[in-house]
C-alpha cells in the first residue's frame, strides 16, 4: 500500500512518500517553525497536501506522524523540547486543517517499528531501536508491532542516571541534564556527550567529529576519548538487556556512524554483562534518517486495520 510518514524535528519537517515495498518515492523537507502554534500546524498541513498530491489515494492516502517527546493517550497532547505546540493536541488541530485526523508516534517509536519490519531488526522477536544522536532514546517492538505506554513515551532511556560505579572510577563531573535532572545517560553517550569526555579529558573544547575522525585516524589521546564513551554506552545497553532483555539492539542516530560501532560496544559490554546472560545481537540501522517518517507510515496503515 502506497503511504506517507511525516517526521517532525526541531529544525525539520521532513515529508516521505512511500512505495508498497516501504521504499522512498519522494522527499520534502522544510524549515520547521519557529515562532507560533499556527505556522506550526499550517507547516504540518502544508506537508499532508503535498503527500496528497503525489498519490492518487489523494485525501485518503494513510500518512503517519512522528515527533520526539511524549504523547499523551487520554489527551492527545504532545510534550516536547524545541517544538512550538507543546502541551497541545497536535492531531486535533491539525484535523481542523486538513479534514481527518492523522495518527502520532513518538520518534523513537517510529524508529524501532520502521526497523524491526524490513530493516536491522527484521526476523527478531523483541527489537530495542537506540538512537544516540543529540539525544538520547528508544523505541521497543514486540512481533514487529510498539508497545502500549501509560504516558505515550518511547523507553526515555536516555534520562536514566548514571550508576556510580561508571562515574567515581573514571572522576567525570556530574553533569546536568536540560531536563532538570543531573547524571542523565544523555549528558555522556550522546553527540554532545562524547564531545564533553573529550573536552574534558583533552583541556579544551571538541566536537565528536573530532574525536571519531582523529580517532579513526589513529590519534591515540581520541582513541582513548572513543574507548571510554564505549565503555559508557556499554553501560546503557545492560541496562537495555536488564530492563526489557530484548533480541536485538538497533543502533540509530549520528554516533552509529562510528565506523567498527557494533565492534567497539562489543567489548565492554561482553566485560560488563551479568553472569553468563547471553547479549543481544546489535546491528546499525538499515534505514537510517528515513525510519522516522518509515516507521510513522507503517503505523499509519495499520492505523487502518
Amino acid at each position: 500500500m502506497i503511504c506517507g510518514g511525516i517526521d517532525i524535528g526541531g529544525t525539520k519537517i521532513e515529508a516521505r512518500l512511500f512505495s508498497d515495498e516501504l521504499t522512498t518515492v519522494e522527499i520534502r523537507r522544510i524549515p520547521t517553525p519557529k515562532d507560533g502554534l499556527d505556522d506550526f500546524i499550517d507547516a504540518l498541513a502544508e506537508q499532508v497536501r503535498w503527500l496528497g498530491q503525489l498519490s492518487d489515494e489523494g485525501q485518503q492516502l494513510p500518512i503517519g506522524m512522528a515527533l520526539p517527546g511524549l504523547i499523551d493517550a487520554h489527551t492527545g497532547r504532545a510534550f516536547t523540547s524545541n517544538l512550538p505546540a507543546s502541551g497541545h493536541d497536535i492531531g486535533s488541530l491539525l484535523s481542523d486543517r486538513i479534514g481527518r485526523r492523522l495518527p502520532l508516534m513518538n520518534d523513537c517509536q517510529a524508529f524501532a517499528l520502521s526497523e524491526a519490519n524490513g530493516g536491522a531488526g527484521e526476523g527478531f522477536k523483541s527489537v530495542v531501536g537506540l538512537i544516540m544522536g543529540t539525544g538520547v532514546g528508544a523505541g521497543l517492538t514486540v512481533d514487529g508491532h510498539v508497545t502500549e505506554r501509560l504516558n505515550g513515551s518511547a523507553l526515555e532511556i536516555g534520562h536514566i542516571g548514571i550508576p556510580a560505579h561508571v562515574l567515581v572510577p573514571r572522576e567525570l563531573p556530574i553533569w546536568a541534564c536540560g531536563c532538570g535532572k543531573r547524571g542523565c545517560f544523555e549528558q555522556y553517550v550522546s553527540g554532545n556527550g562524547l564531545a564533553a569526555i573529550g573536552s574534558h579529558r583533552l583541556g579544551r573544547s571538541v566536537r565528536a567529529e573530532e574525536i571519531v575522525t582523529s580517532a579513526h585516524a589513529g590519534a591515540v589521546d581520541h582513541l582513548n576519548v572513543l574507548a571510554e564513551w564505549a565503555e559508557i554506552a556499554s553501560e546503557l545497553l545492560l541496562i537495555i538487556q536488564l530492563a526489557h532483555d530484548p533480541d536485538c539492539i538497533v543502533l540509530g542516530g549520528g554516533l552509529s556512524g562510528i565506523p567498527g560501532v557494533v565492534r567497539l560496544l562489543e567489548r565492554p559490554y561482553q566485560a560488563a554483562r551479568l553472569g553468563q546472560m547471553r547479549l543481544p545481537t546489535i546491528r546499525t540501522a538499515i534505514h537510517g534518517d528515513s525510519s522516522g517518517a518509515r516507521g510513522a507510515a507503517i503505523m499509519a496503515t495499520r492505523h487502518l486495520s
